[in-house]
């Protein structure tokens, strides 16, 4: 298929799930509307893997919708970071689907319209190549999580409900001042225009900081990540794997992709963002053991995973590549265990009828596939082997020790000591909830089992986590891929804005227009290199000369006068 072809494809994200979402609310038959809620997250897997093939020896593509001009239209970009979070969060998605079947959530007239129109939300953010559009995706995908957080879980549902939203009302806000400011002072809001636009001391910088800020809360990252743990423990477990694949996924994909394209990989703020993961690293890891509930223990370990994912941020003046692949392959481990250990909780629950820990007792001997699956996820989430987290552990660790800095000393000493409150908090599960005696059978039918079809979901994604660690060869090729293509700035800039990009900033670097630092400009000894070099040097010579054809282009009078009126925001910023 033809490139220009495949581009033009790319809106479909957005367009398909959201047109599946209107159907299933206006069609009257269960089984269909059940059946549109796995159709949209197998499309999206089967795209998504299919774009990862194609940039395996393909650069960033890009669609500017209505054929208006680059820099006027709404633009939706692939590459090979956008295609492989496509196609996790698809199978995140399919797995809380047939759980929330299995258990018969499904069944909710608009439960199914809901998924779909969630998964639009998260498609479109990651297909985007625009902020304000991004934060429009994000609303896209929140509105539909009030009413699934509303309408299943606990009878605290509801307080919880209020609280995630005036939590992202709140942060929304935060992203949408930052948004407007943006384009205000930088002319644009077209983030391949905006490339290292926040590298210097402008405004920028400041607005700039606040999309992250808002993008950081919405991930769950300390110190703003109170309330995650209060709220995802009181929904249903099915909506709980949900989230924890999409919402904070989104947040990690739009942080990697803002700091890299338009921060530039600023290594200035390395100390910030050091102190701040290695926070988030201590406290998510300990605190789950004041918990209650099993759920609530998970929860804070969802807070302890994303500062793994994004502290190679601190590190990247080193090895910018190590350090992105390092988070990028963390993020694709993190999904698949906490969707695997949420499920696993939940088919207790749906059984048992609560999850509380002094009401759960002796489930190895009542239900060992349960005690199995959940075993295999506490494994991995604790980086052990053989599951995934001891690849994404040991990449993250290797990553940063290569820095051979005082910082590098703090993060491996954090690591380790979130690692022993990690593994105290799933003994303390397995000590209450599987190997303490058996229920008293006066309160508990001796009978009383989990399904097999409940624990089947959960299961799946257990053997996905061994799978990573037994094909870590092809996983940790992929994940560089993925770093390869957030670095090739230049790429993305040349698919997204071509040659012919109207009132385009002159940001210092930004666009078509200026010659200042780009992150795809990797010093070569830092750079390490892979049997799949060539297919991106091939790929980065295209991008260069797509982008030396755009900065020598001469734009027509209008162009001209908008570049104009702009310059003198911007001309300060560098």
């Amino acid at each position: 298929m033809a490139t220009s072809t495949i581009a033009a494809l790319l809106p479909l994200f957005l367009a398909g799930p959201l047109a599946a979402a209107a159907l299933a609310a206006m069609l009257p038959w269960k089984i269909a509307r059940i059946a549109l809620a796995f159709v949209v997250p197998v499309v999206g897997f089967s795209a998504g893997l299919s774009l990862m093939i194609y940039h395996w020896n393909h650069p960033a593509i890009a669609e500017n919708v209505g054929g208006y001009a680059a820099g006027i239209a709404i633009p939706f970009a692939s590459d090979s970071f956008s295609s492989l979070m496509i196609t996790m969060t698809s199978i995140v998605c399919l797995v809380s689907v047939w759980f929330a079947t299995a258990v018969g959530e499904m069944n909710a007239r608009f439960y199914p319209a809901l998924v779909c129109m969630l998964m639009g939300g998260v498609y479109g953010a990651m297909s985007t190549a625009d902020l304000f559009n991004l934060f429009v995706c994000i609303e896209v995908m929140l509105l539909p999580s009030y009413a699934l957080l509303a309408m299943t879980g606990t009878l605290q549902r509801l307080r919880s409900g209020r609280l995630f939203v005036l939590v992202n009302l709140i942060t929304s806000a935060v992203l949408v001042i930052g948004v407007t400011l943006t384009y205000a002072t930088a002319g644009t809001s077209n983030l391949p225009a905006l490339a290292s636009a926040a590298r210097g001391n402008g405004p920028v910088v400041v607005t700039g900081g606040l999309i992250l800020l808002a993008l950081a809360i919405k991930a769950g990252l300390f110190p703003v990540h109170t309330w995650l743990p209060r709220t995802y423990p009181n929904t249903s477990p099915a909506v709980m794997a949900l989230f924890s694949g999409l919402h904070t996924k989104v947040a990690f994909y739009a942080i990697f992709r803002i700091y890299a394209v338009m921060f530039g990989l600023d290594d200035r703020w390395s100390w910030l963002i050091l102190v701040i993961c290695v926070a988030a690293m201590l406290v998510g890891s300990w605190a789950g053991l004041g918990e209650r509930t099993m759920r609530s223990v998970l929860a804070y370990q969802m807070v302890n995973g994303m500062p793994f994912m994004l502290v190679g941020l601190a590190f990247v003046g080193h090895d910018p590549r190590r350090m992105l692949a390092a988070g990028v392959f963390y993020a694709v481990h993190h999904m698949t265990v906490i969707a695997s250990l949420a499920l696993s909780i939940g088919s207790i629950e749906e059984t048992y009828g609560t999850g509380r820990l002094q009401r759960l007792s002796g489930l190895m001997r009542r239900d060992p596939l349960v005690a199995a699956v959940f075993v295999a996820g506490a494994l991995s989430i604790v980086g052990l082997p053989p599951f995934s987290g001891v690849i994404g552990k040991l990449g993250v660790v290797m990553a940063v020790a290569s820095d051979y800095s005082v910082k590098s000393w703090i993060v491996l000493a954090a690591i380790v000591i979130a690692g022993m409150g990690a593994l105290l908090s799933m003994l303390r599960l397995w000590r209450e909830v599987f190997w303490s005696k058996p229920m008293n059978p006066q309160y508990v039918d001796r009978q009383l089992a989990v399904p097999v079809r409940f624990i089947l979901p959960s299961a799946v994604m257990a053997l996905m986590s061994a799978g990573l660690l037994v094909g870590a060869g092809p996983a940790i090729s992929a994940t560089n891929h993925a770093a390869d293509s957030l670095l090739n700035v230049k790429a993305y800039q040349s698919a997204v804005l071509g040659d012919d990009a109207v009132g385009v900033a002159n940001t210092g670097g930004a666009g078509l227009t200026g010659d200042s630092h780009d992150p795809a400009e990797v010093p070569e000894d830092k750079i390490v290199h892979h049997d799949d070099e060539g297919e991106h040097a091939a790929g980065d010579d295209h991008a260069t000369d797509h982008n030396a054809a755009g900065t020598g282009h001469h734009a027509d009078s209008h162009q001209r006068q908008a570049s104009a009126m702009i310059a003198g925001t911007t001309g300060g910023q560098e």
